[in-house]
């Protein structure tokens, strides 16, 4: 066989670690943005915080300052010996306005979260997918069976004897597998392995074909895993035929991947939240707007950037390059994030207008797909911008995730979304009398005449959902009132 030299041109994806980053800023919460930014602050001396302060305004500050050698005699008072118990501040002393406008604060004790656990978020995705009722009580079986690190503590066949049809028979192992398989492309990806070479060949799968070093890591994944672990890449080479380089690569890969995906999905611990966009009604529009107010505005530093000579390849040169890519790399993926997050609010808006204008009775059915396809994005990426990010609405604030539901067929061939459903058996039952609260059939009943065709054990699922005890409990319980 002649060997001979081939020169050939195309264009591949390559998991650069620019688009690393932007995928981990993607899906941080508010606050966690926040340490990654004071983070990258103080390890990367060409960033630096944004002087959001124009010399004039600062002149002007300055002059219309007050004076501060000046004191009010009427806070020359003594503390007295004795003060009633139910004595409060103001009363004894003067308390000064704060300058400046007064801006309307959101509600921060009083939000709507989707998110509290890896379950829950699982659930979520699961409630949104097309599923028969066999398949998704196979489902529920797994996702029940999914510890905290995202792996899963039962084998097929533990799920085989765990979970059983309508008729009481057990589902065929291939029904399982099938099932089994479809949970494991939910997000986080690789989530449902049965262990940690099938974690992270799922996420190696879910990678574009075009990845450069995919098939390799693929292969080292498969047969090699205990020999990355002793980080002997020179005999592993040789023993596979291929330059270490391409095999450092392939390692490089496998790297990036997470082997415990549970991590990346926590309930929140803060008990409060920041608002990541916020809309408000304008001239008949609902207009949306990034908050930038809680993340501070980087830049690079000037006087360091200008310090940096191409041709100079000393070591604090070198320094002052990689520091300053670095830099920009991170603005850029900043920026990639906001525009992402606001296009993805900007439409979950437009298609929920019915909420923000009616509330909970106007909400729409609308699924994961719905934005995705529209913002011509994976589903994946919906997820993971959707989760533990929150908007600001006159309504309260509420999780981007919180927009989203299944539906429920009407008599006139349309659709009604089950969190307005749930607003609606909420509404009846606040409204029931007292002595003769409504029961799950009544309810099915007054929601078939409004056209929703819904069934009574999906009525009962509704209302245990919203924590309503039954008809019979509430019935004593507003007897015993």
């Amino acid at each position: 066989m002649k060997q001979s030299l081939h020169l050939k041109l195309g264009h591949q994806l390559s998991m650069t670690p620019q688009l690393q980053q932007a995928i981990k800023l993607l899906q941080l919460s508010s606050l966690e943005l926040q340490q990654e930014i004071q983070q990258a602050l103080c390890t990367n001396p060409l960033l630096e915080l944004a002087d959001e302060i124009a010399p004039e305004e600062t002149e002007t500050a300055e002059t219309e300052a007050p004076d501060t050698n000046t004191v009010d005699e009427s806070w020359n008072q003594e503390i007295p010996e004795e003060l009633p118990v139910d004595a409060r501040w103001e009363d004894i002393y003067q308390t000064t306005a704060a300058s400046g406008p007064q801006r309307e604060l959101p509600d921060f004790e009083s939000f709507h979260s989707v998110t509290e656990s890896l379950r829950d978020h699982l659930y979520w995705q699961l409630n949104l997918t097309p599923m028969s009722d066999e398949d998704r009580l196979i489902a529920t079986a797994v996702i029940d069976a999914v510890n905290d690190d995202g792996l899963l503590s039962l084998s097929v066949e533990e799920l085989q004897q765990s979970c059983s049809g309508q008729d009481g028979q057990p589902f065929e192992r291939e029904e399982i597998l099938a099932v089994l398989h479809r949970v494991q492309q939910f997000d986080p990806p690789g989530v449902a392995a049965a262990d940690l070479r099938e974690c992270l060949s799922i996420q190696l799968n879910q990678l574009s074909e075009d990845t450069p070093h995919r098939d390799l890591a693929r292969e080292l994944v498969k047969g090699h895993l205990n020999a990355i672990a002793e980080d002997d890449h020179t005999d592993l080479a040789r023993r596979l035929g291929i330059p270490e380089a391409a095999l450092r690569a392939g390692v490089r890969l496998i790297q990036s991947l997470s082997p415990r995906p549970g991590d990346s999905i926590s309930a929140p611990e803060e008990g409060y939240v920041n608002p990541d966009v916020s809309v408000r009604k304008k001239d008949g529009r609902w207009l949306v707007t990034l908050n930038t107010e809680f993340t501070p505005r980087l830049c690079i530093n000037s006087y360091y950037a200008s310090q940096v000579q191409r041709a100079d390849n000393s070591p604090d040169n070198r320094y002052l390059r990689d520091n300053l890519q670095e830099a920009r790399w991170f603005l850029r993926s900043l920026e990639s994030r906001n525009e992402t997050l606001l296009r993805v609010a900007h439409c979950i808006v437009e298609m929920q207008q019915g909420f923000l204008d009616k509330g909970p009775e106007g909400m729409k059915p609308m699924v994961l797909a719905d934005i995705a396809t529209q913002l011509q994005l994976h589903e994946s990426t919906i997820s993971r911008v959707t989760t533990q990010k929150y908007i600001d609405t006159p309504r309260g604030i509420f999780e981007l995730k919180y927009f989203f539901s299944s539906h429920v067929n009407t008599a006139a061939g349309g659709e009604c979304s089950s969190t307005a459903i749930r607003a609606m058996i909420k509404k009846m039952i606040a409204g029931e009398s007292r002595e003769r609260p409504l029961s799950d059939s009544r309810i099915t009943a007054l929601l078939q005449d409004l056209g929703i065709q819904i069934a009574r054990r999906t009525v009962a699922k509704y209302r245990e959902s919203l924590n309503i005890p039954s008809s019979g409990d509430r019935k004593r319980f507003k007897r015993n009132l």
